[in-house]
């Protein structure tokens, strides 16, 4: 499982230990969606909170989460990324795994100082037509892939930032010491440097040689 706040890296992260230890990356987003695409029961349930706007409550999240990792995919195992943001959503969880006969094996959280974070996340501007997401670009520019206009996503503007850092210190932090007291081995790493240190970093603290 990957924790940290956003702008760490962990999709990123999520893309690059999928690839090398050779197992799915399970993102809720992800698996929302293909659920609702192929219209099953519970991506039916999902579907009708998404028609009224509300939030899709935890209980179908986590049934959604628990039909993915039983997939045969996902049989040696899924790197977890952004699935877990509440300790409710933790415990979850753990009895969606037990249901399995599974349970998490290593927490990452990524450590990166708020500084970083804030730069990282207002530096990055969206193509307003294909939703591409670029950093080094300014709003404004033209997308390289469409030529539309780039903008900034309310969100990621400064303010905004530390707003949802504070929403990621209050609700999602206490998920790493809910893991601690419950056993589970959590490994934190400096997550600044480039995909590649990082991803290096990450095999070494799982145990896995990193692979160039």
């Amino acid at each position: 499982m990957l924790l940290g706040p956003p702008g760490a890296g962990k999709g990123t992260q999520a893309d690059k230990l999928a690839a090398a230890l050779k197992i799915p990356k399970v993102a809720t987003g992800d698996v929302l969606r293909a659920a609702v695409r192929d219209a099953t029961e519970l991506g039916r349930a999902a579907k009708s909170f998404m028609d009224r706007g509300e939030l899709v409550p935890d209980d179908v999240i986590l049934g959604v989460m628990q039909e993915a990792l039983a997939r045969p995919q996902a049989e040696r195992g899924a790197i977890l990324d952004g699935v877990i943001r509440t300790v409710p959503q933790a415990r979850g969880l753990r009895e969606a795994l037990k249901r399995l006969g599974r349970d998490v094996s290593a927490v990452v959280v990524f450590d990166v100082p708020e500084d970083e974070l804030i730069r990282r996340i207002s530096g990055r501007v969206v193509c307003e037509t294909c939703q591409s997401t670029y950093a080094g670009l300014e709003p404004g520019d033209t997308c390289p892939k469409d030529g539309c206009k780039l903008v900034r996503r309310p969100d990621d503007e400064p303010e905004a930032v530390r707003r949802r850092l504070a929403v990621y210190r209050s609700q999602t932090e206490p998920v790493i010491d809910w893991y601690r007291e419950h056993g589970a081995r959590v490994i934190s790493i400096d997550a600044v440097g480039t995909p590649d240190e990082v991803r290096d970093r990450l095999l070494r603290a799982l145990g896995w040689r990193p692979q160039s």
